[in-house]
């Protein structure tokens, strides 16, 4: 048996989930869902709901959905949760639904950033939602964790308001905000949240519960990990507050102040004179002045003339040791909202300072002003919270979900199969998550603001036990695991050998710019998983649909060889990202040598397996530190090696992110910030405006006819027009054929599921009456299509009238592999 025994050595002083004391509600039992409606909580026996969740998502009982976990975490606790999942947020009526909340409200705008779920990287308003039954689009507002606290203020003014998902992680202090191209306050303030709990909250909303129930005021818990508030000033008990709001200007040094000229200071604020003083400080000007053009001279002549002429070295006293305050009561001072909003340095500088305080082991606690005078506001943010342990990661996972969106939303036939089906729930309707966290740092991703860098596995039992649950009470399931992952699939069980080292550790990543030689990079427990799984009894195949990570995965030949002939469904999606080291420094992503390792490992297993498997890889247009020769030569690379890509992923700057802070700023926060540009490295090119942001997307469909002229005019102005020819060298043709705007894909019959054969149509020897009884059949709306390569269909054995849809294999979506 595999005890729960944690690969991470970090420290976890913190109380564990399982030690609390049961809330005295815990004898009505546990719901088989959670109630959305008063009808519900009367069949329940409660009269009342101790804690009311709102959320911009549909409520799926599954622990893929942050709101479900966090409701099934506090039943388990005793408390009594109801649910009000995407209300009407026009009024404050819909709030009211499940009645007055005994502790508090929780909020969240679900498990996206509600700008994000709601428009594209170009600001166009999305027409779908996929945590939305029919994948309906509209059902949420924008900025929703600030409407629904408003509501809920509305609805009872003296109900405390606990703010927390995604959206008041990334936007917990003074953040750049895409959509109106400015910076916009800390969400606490905006929303006049009472807490906010940033990152995943179990450990912090389970202390912050049970100290509400003992009656305890919302305003005096001030000392919870991972939360943030408003409080006027730093409090005075033995808090050391550190400056940092402004960047470091290396300049002259003010002299000391002298003692012997108090006389003419005084006499000068008297507005009178000493003569003999002034006379004095004159002479000490002159003789500064001297000593300078002195040592000016001395090292003309001392430069490569004598080498035993040598200048005085200052040496520190061992003697004299300096006391540094302790970290667990400093607080870093950030540049204040009003501050950051007019300077885009001073932003980079506070982006780069909250970023080196996300280590659990040795964050201090940061503040940030929001207004000036008497209505000045610190907004206070702990530090991160704890990591959950191996054993508190399995009570969280082994809650009793039901796994199935809640019957409110069934269709017709009972189901959610048909028309009101969830795409989000869809996806995830098979998979397994097996661990929290990613140290890989890519600076467009938001996994580190929210989940950190310390990996929390869950045990292999508790993996075990969840596939067996999926096989034998999931509806619909065929013997396919869509997924075993989690942020990135092959991080599972990795972290630091050192708890020192993992505990001071201020690096953004552990494998960039190489891997660290403190990581480390067995795959063995998760290999061990992969075949435990796919052996057990009715599971036909286990696939591998989450981020891989492949410059981690080539350090175990043993853990590809088992991915490549055994977890993938004919197609692999990993995301390179580009191909060029200027955006790929900017990314914090390895070099494309590591992305051909890895291809070679792929096609040598594959190849002993006797499978045609192909690697899809993904890439970013537009990315900070991205040129159009940067993307030029990646457009070159695409079709040296036959990629033609529909998809195509513009970056999108997400709130707080690190290469966020690079578009809006234009320097580079992976260094040091100052205030003038000194080096190649520190400026960074953004790419903004709607005509270049095209231009980089065309590059990367350059086989589009509809991107040709845009690109040979491009490549005009570069200087590369040698690339316009009819040639296979060339990247796009002289010539220009009539189109109609739009872009049809070659691989039609991977990209809509083919219809099925009519009853009673003959097999083979009749072909036309075949392709006759088969009628032209639409996307499903809401269902993924394939990433179009110009590759082979693939044939997953199960015969072209029975071929599944290729997302039904669990890989579909945007390239998560990274």
């Amino acid at each position: 048996m595999n005890a729960p025994v944690d690969v991470s050595f970090f420290a976890r002083a913190a109380k564990p989930l399982t030690s609390y004391r049961k809330y005295w509600a815990a004898r009505f039992g546990t719901a088989k869902f959670l109630p959305t409606s008063r009808a519900e909580m009367d069949a329940l026996g409660w009269d009342s709901c101790d804690v009311v969740m709102v959320t911009g998502d549909a409520y799926v009982d599954h622990p893929s959905f942050g709101m479900a976990v966090i409701g099934r975490m506090l039943e388990a606790q005793g408390f009594r949760v109801g649910i009000i999942a995407q209300p009407d947020w026009h009024s404050a009526d819909a709030f009211k639904a499940l009645g007055k909340p005994n502790l508090y409200f929780g909020v969240t705008s679900g498990n996206m950033d509600s700008m994000i779920n709601r428009y594209t990287a170009d600001r166009k308003i999305r027409s779908d939602d996929a945590y939305t039954p029919g994948d309906i689009g509209g059902k949420r507002p924008d900025r929703a964790a600030i409407v629904y606290s408003q509501r809920c203020r509305e609805a009872w003014n003296d109900v405390p308001i606990i703010l927390g998902g995604i959206e008041g992680s990334l936007r917990r202090i003074a953040h750049y905000d895409y959509w109106s191209d400015k910076v916009r306050r800390s969400v606490v303030v905006d929303a006049k949240c009472d807490l906010l709990l940033y990152g995943n909250a179990e450990r912090a909303l389970v202390e912050v519960s049970h100290r509400l129930a003992a009656r305890e005021p919302v305003q005096q818990i001030t000392d919870v990990r991972g939360t943030a508030f408003v409080r006027r000033a730093v409090p005075e008990d033995a808090w050391f507050e550190i400056d940092s709001t402004s960047v470091d200007a290396p300049g002259r040094v003010e002299a000391h102040v002298n003692p012997y000229l108090m006389v003419s200071d005084q006499a000068k604020a008297n507005g009178a004179t000493c003569a003999k003083e002034d006379e004095a400080q004159a002479v000490a000007a002159d003789a500064e002045a001297a000593g300078a053009q002195a040592l000016a001279a001395i090292r003309a002549r001392t430069a490569g003339a004598d080498p035993a002429v040598k200048p005085i070295a200052f040496v520190a006293n061992p003697s004299v040791k300096l006391k540094v305050p302790p970290r667990d009561r400093s607080v870093i001072r950030l540049p204040s909202y009003e501050q950051v909003r007019a300077d885009p340095v001073l932003y980079a500088h506070a982006n780069r300072v909250l970023h080196l305080e996300t280590n659990p082991g040795n964050a201090r606690a940061l503040v940030q002003a929001h207004g000036e005078g008497a209505t000045a506001r610190d907004v206070w943010i702990n530090p991160p919270p704890i990591p959950l342990t191996t054993a508190e990661m399995d009570h969280v996972f082994d809650l009793p979900y039901a796994r199935s969106p809640h019957p409110r939303y069934a269709d017709e036939a009972g189901g959610h199969d048909g028309a009101t089906k969830i795409p989000a729930w869809e996806m995830i309707r098979f998979s397994v998550n097996i661990m929290r966290g990613c140290f890989g740092g890519c600076t467009f991703c938001s996994i580190t603001e929210h989940e950190g860098r310390i990996i929390q596995s869950r045990s292999e039992e508790s993996i075990i036990k969840e596939v067996e649950a999926i096989r034998d009470s999931v509806t619909g399931f065929t013997g396919t695991i869509s997924d075993l992952g989690g942020p990135t699939a092959n991080m599972y069980r990795l972290g630091c050998k050192s708890p020192e080292i993992e505990a001071a550790c201020r690096k953004p990543s552990c494998v960039y710019p190489g891997i660290c030689s403190n990581l480390g990079t067995n795959h063995d427990p998760l290999i061990k998983i992969y075949r435990r799984a796919r052996a057990l009894k009715g599971i036909k195949k286990i696939l591998i649909g989450s981020g891989l990570r492949y410059d981690l995965a080539v350090q175990s030949p043993e853990y590809v060889k088992e991915l490549v002939q055994h977890h993938v469904g004919g197609y692999l999606k990993i995301a390179p990202e580009h191909t060029e080291q200027g955006p790929l420094t900017k990314m914090m992503k390895p070099g494309i040598g590591s992305y051909e390792k890895f291809r070679q490992m792929f096609e040598k297993f594959s190849a002993e397996a006797g499978k045609k498997q192909y690697l899809i890889p993904y890439f970013i247009a537009a990315h900070p530190g991205t040129s159009d020769s940067d993307m030029m030569n990646l457009a070159i690379w695409l079709k040296k090696n036959g990629f033609r890509a529909d998809q195509v992923q513009t970056f999108y700057p997400s709130p707080m992110a690190t290469a966020t802070a690079m578009y809006h700023s234009g320097r580079n926060t992976l260094k040091k910030v100052r205030r003038d540009v000194r080096d190649d490295d520190e400026a960074v090119d953004i790419v903004r405006g709607e005509k270049r942001r095209r231009l980089h997307k065309a590059f990367l469909r350059y086989h589009d006819p509809n991107n040709w002229p845009l690109l040979r005019d491009a490549l005009k102005a570069m200087g590369r027009a040698d690339l316009i020819g009819n040639g296979k060298h060339h990247l796009i043709p002289t010539f220009q054929p009539l189109t109609d705007g739009s872009y049809q894909s070659a691989r039609r019959k991977n990209s809509t599921p083919l219809p099925v054969r009519a009853p009673g149509v003959a097999g083979k020897g009749n072909a036309t009456a075949v392709a006759a009884a088969r009628p032209a059949v639409q996307p499903v709306k809401g269902r993924m299509l394939t990433q179009h390569t110009g590759l082979p269909p693939r044939d997953n054995g199960a015969g072209t009238a029975g071929r599944a849809p290729w997302n039904a294999s669990g890989n579909g979506g945007r390239g998560k592999n990274r």
